[in-house]
């Protein structure tokens, strides 16, 4: 591919133009992947290969802070003719680094595969999830999730409304499938799995090997973010923790996983050093490492446990959204880790036995008991809880003037 690189004009007065020319080198690539006729579809066997490759593509960019912004079928290429070739991203025009912190204000991608927050102008690396949901709903059934004659009319559906699983042939497609799908196409960002997470999903993980997964950058977010939290709300996420199971968390242990590169077990600090480290668009210094490291060991050995990476990495959000009656059991039994007579309120000498505090236990208490009654109900525990996991991935921005490409 030739590009024009630069244009200079000679020094003196001279008419003397030099072209510089540069090459870029790409890849031969042989057809999409989208079936060939209308209403057609993959085998789910088929289907989750190919979304397996998708999701890694927009792992390793998001880690590197690149957004993609317009991932669809005709965006992706086999390698080969062979059944077992290999599949590859293309056009990057409209892809952008985005920094920490920061939302995309500008509206662009392709209408039937938008996120709604980029239509609502403060979208990020989540958008590319929506739009692998979007793809995998296609490849399954045939159909799209979102559609109508208009732009307008696509935007308010993908707005309003959710994807179908009752007709045909949703009957007989399996569950760990349409569970896929819901936790792509949640129209909060902050409940959406992330790349790395859907990755760790039982329907694409089927046949995959889980030391492909790369560390997942909303995962590191929380780790940097739980040294920032009261001791109260630490404690809170680590009883909150400990009522999971290991299906509820197996994304999670996928991601300690990678982190412990040594599999001894356990995080050391130069480990934790290095995962914080793959989040490019983040330099930490060695001093702040310790301090997120020496937060998360509750139990100052040095290291970070399973158990005390489960507390500091949950995505408290997303498992309220997810199954909303298993959240209510995790909260009630996260909160009478507290509330030891049953009473229906964490008090002062509760808390005070459970934290092992010495002192005075009224800044704990009063961050959490909004009525001021001297006590913490179960809702206010919830609110708390709340909190924790979603500043990171909530960054609202000012409203930009819509960028109409490709839409």
């Amino acid at each position: 591919m030739k590009m024009w690189f630069n244009f200079i004009m000679h020094s003196r007065m001279i008419p003397m133009c030099i072209l510089l020319w540069s090459y870029v080198r790409v890849e031969n690539c042989w057809t999409g992947f989208w079936p060939s006729k209308k209403d057609s579809r993959y085998s789910e066997k088929d289907a989750a290969v190919v979304v397996r490759q998708m999701l890694k593509v927009a792992a390793e960019c998001h880690l590197h802070g690149l957004v993609h912004r317009d991932m669809k079928p005709e965006n992706f290429l086999f390698k080969s003719t062979r059944p077992d070739s290999p599949l590859k991203a293309t056009d990057f025009g409209l892809s952008d680094f985005i920094k920490p912190g920061k939302r995309f204000r500008d509206i662009v991608g392709s209408a039937y595969y938008v996120a709604p927050e980029v239509l609502k102008r403060r979208s990020g690396p989540e958008s590319d999830v929506w739009s692998i949901g979007v793809i995998t709903y296609i490849l399954l059934c045939g159909k799209r999730p979102f559609w109508d004659k208009t732009e307008d009319g696509i935007f308010k559906e993908v707005l309003k409304n959710k994807p179908d699983f009752r007709r045909k042939p949703w009957p007989t497609i399996s569950d760990d499938a349409k569970d896929f799908l819901k936790k792509m196409l949640v129209k909060d960002p902050r409940a959406r799995l992330t790349a790395a997470q859907a990755l760790s999903h039982q329907w694409v993980r089927e046949g995959g090997n889980a030391s492909d997964i790369p560390v997942d950058i909303s995962i590191l977010s929380n780790l940097r973010q739980f040294v920032k939290y009261s001791r109260l709300k630490q404690f809170a996420l680590r009883a909150l923790a400990s009522t999971l199971n290991e299906e509820e968390i197996a994304d999670l242990r996928d991601q300690f996983d990678a982190i412990d590169v040594d599999k001894s077990g356990s995080i050391s600090l130069e480990e934790m050093r290095q995962a914080l480290a793959k989040d490019l668009p983040w330099k930490l210094k060695d001093s702040r490492v310790l301090e997120i490291l020496q937060a998360i060991d509750s139990n100052t050995d040095g290291l970070v446990d399973f158990t005390e990476f489960v507390a500091a990495a949950l995505h408290v959000n997303q498992m309220e959204e997810h199954d909303c009656d298993k959240w209510q059991m995790r909260l009630q039994a996260a909160f009478e880790k507290f509330d030891v007579d049953r009473d229906g309120y964490i008090t002062p000498e509760e808390l005070r036995m459970h934290t092992g505090l010495r002192g005075s236990i009224d800044p704990l208490l009063e961050e959490a008991d909004i009525d001021k009654d001297g006590k913490i109900s179960l809702s206010e525990f919830r609110r708390l809880l709340r909190t924790a996991s979603m500043g990171s991935r909530n960054v609202s921005s000012p409203s930009g003037n819509r960028n109409t490409q490709k839409l």
